[in-house]
């Protein structure tokens, strides 16, 4: 289903400036597991420049694949469950934070507008750490020239702030592709202990949202997949069908030549999910009056913009009071 939206300036004023009143902020780590290594040689090793030599013997047991999580709780909450924002590939919860040219970003703008905010940092990401490879990762990171994500994110003659793109390439961290898995069971333990809630996700996050989702179903009252690059599985896509999804495309998909098979399989799960009994709106903000954006769309110059029709759509769906 093809939705058209016209997005109230009123919903946009007002607000960009005014304090914010928290009744609570904070962080906490989640997830994770115990993992036993043998068979390493014991290192000397200088810790400080001129300081004395300590053996460290690196056989044991680690606690690995936890994630970094930070709430924002605003005082007069008006979101019917908490807001929970996931990232994408290569990047980290700073997403969601201030736009790469200072402006606004999407977690200030939600708390504002009283939903209860959880931004993480995902597993082998920012906060999160990760693990040694190929004893505990198997497999090695993956680093990013400094110009690749310009082409890949379609930010040529977009409203990205290319001005700033030196500040966005800073906030690229080295991710895996082995570890999925590892992802998946941390963001399911977030589920389990801040949920019932909402899952924003953007890009990589798309198979993660979706299927924990189809893991815990009766905890999430709906998906936003911001230009989502993977999807759930198609055989459960019954799992979601009590879940209302909106998935969400920015400008220039047809021009690419990865996004329009990406996009494609987005909305081919998406129409899995309708005939299994589900509600899915399609935004592609072009045809919705909204132009120009990118694949990085939460800091884009009209970022506000896209999140109020998100806002919008929220309150659609009766999840907001």
């Amino acid at each position: 289903m093809i939705l058209r939206y016209v997005v109230c300036a009123a919903l946009l004023a007002g607000c960009a400036q005014s304090p914010i009143a928290l009744r609570d902020m904070g962080s906490f780590d989640v997830g994770g597991r115990e993992v036993t290594v043998s068979g390493k040689p014991v290192k000397e090793v200088v810790f400080t420049p001129g300081g004395v030599p300590a053996k460290v013997d690196l056989n044991g047991t680690y606690l690995v694949e936890s994630m970094y999580v930070q709430y924002f709780l605003p005082a007069k909450p008006r979101g019917a469950v908490p807001l929970l924002m996931w990232h994408g590939g290569g990047l980290t919860g700073v997403t969601y934070e201030t736009t790469p040219d200072g402006r606004e970003g999407w977690l200030n703008w939600f708390v504002r507008q009283g939903w209860d905010v959880y931004n993480s940092d995902a597993v082998e990401r920012g906060r999160a750490g990760w693990a040694m490879y190929p004893d505990i990762f198997k497999g090695e990171p993956l680093f990013l020239p400094k110009d690749e994500p310009f082409g890949r994110f379609r930010m040529k003659g977009s409203q990205f702030p290319v001005d700033s793109y030196d500040n966005f390439v800073r906030q690229i961290v080295p991710r895996w592709t082995t570890t999925d898995d590892a992802i998946i069971a941390a963001y399911t333990a977030l589920v389990d202990k801040v949920c019932p809630c909402v899952i924003l996700f953007h890009s990589q996050a798309g198979q993660f949202g979706f299927k924990v989702a189809q893991a815990r179903p009766e905890k999430v009252r709906a998906l936003i997949a911001v230009e989502p690059a993977g999807q759930g599985d198609p055989k459960q896509a019954d799992r979601l069908k009590g879940i209302p999804t909106l998935f969400v495309y920015g400008d220039g998909i047809e021009q690419d030549a990865r996004w329009p098979t990406i996009r494609r399989n987005g909305v081919a799960f998406g129409e899995a999910i309708t005939k299994a009994g589900g509600k899915v709106d399609v935004v592609d903000l072009p045809k919705a009056g909204i132009r120009g954006n990118s694949h990085m769309l939460m800091m884009d110059r009209n970022n506000l913009e896209v999140a109020a029709l998100i806002q919008r759509w929220l309150e659609q769906q009766g999840l907001y009071r």
